[in-house]
């Protein structure tokens, strides 16, 4: 492997290591049982999964015999997909041209995959163009200025949320799920929220990721991110880190 390679590739690891660890999340299995169950996605019926990483969710339809298709743009998570699913159906698209015939799915998903659109609305006339009527579609993605986080200093906090947020194509994406699918024709939209509350030091990384991103984009100083930092982590050792992250679930009918 050439410097080159080895530098391109670690970025996609470092992703495939943090989708694997929003997997293990308290509430993570749950969420998706439920997203699949909003598709309907019954022994016999067909879905797309777009965005969809290292591949866990095809798999998890694969095993309630649906016909699954996984679709990322990220050739490494593709192969890491096939490496861990060989048995799969994984293929190289992104969210705006998917590889499939018109009119060829029952069942369309983008779990954490909208804030990264900037055209969601081609992206669901693209989801329109591969359901079948009468299809559903179910978004998932949690609002990127929506981080409850208890902390000494709540003002630096919310600069560290907003600045975090700022770096994302679309942060608030999640909030919009309901009029995107309207505006897009789709019927009988319903949204859920579903909060994890999380008190332990699984979200260091997480946490300690927000701050460095909002000092790398000069919204904060190396000092405040360091404390910032050293004081979510004294919390997670005295048992007093407090984080609430909603996720939004938005499911809905493609048009008849």
């Amino acid at each position: 492997m050439t410097r080159e390679t080895e530098q391109t590739a670690q970025p996609a690891n470092n992703l495939v290591a943090r989708l694997d660890a929003a997997d293990r999340l308290p509430g993570a299995e749950l969420l998706r049982a439920l997203s699949y169950d909003l598709l309907g996605a019954e022994p016999g019926t067909s879905v797309v999964d777009v965005g969809c990483g290292a591949g866990r969710a095809v798999a998890e339809l694969a095993e309630r015999g649906v016909k699954a298709v996984g679709v990322d743009p990220s050739e490494r998570m593709i192969a890491v997909a096939r490496g861990r699913w060989p048995e799969a159906d994984f293929r190289i698209a992104g969210a705006y041209e998917l590889p499939l015939p018109d009119a060829s799915v029952d069942g369309y998903r983008a779990d954490k995959v909208f804030h990264e659109l900037d055209e969601p609305e081609r992206a669901l006339a693209e989801a329109r163009r591969v359901l079948v009527p009468g299809g559903r579609i179910l978004l998932v993605g949690q609002d990127w200025d929506t981080f409850v986080i208890d902390s000494d200093d709540p003002a630096l906090t919310r600069t560290i949320v907003h600045a975090r947020a700022d770096l994302t194509t679309d942060p608030r994406a999640a909030r919009r799920y309901r009029n995107l699918l309207l505006n897009s024709r789709f019927s009988d939209v319903t949204v859920k929220v579903h909060t994890g509350v999380f008190t332990g030091s699984s979200m260091l990384l997480l946490l300690t990721g927000l701050a460095q991103a909002a000092c790398s984009s000069g919204a904060i100083t190396r000092e405040q991110t360091d404390n910032w930092i050293a004081e979510q982590r004294a919390r997670a050792e005295a048992d007093r880190l407090f984080l609430a992250l909603p996720m939004f679930v938005a499911a809905a009918t493609a048009p008849q």
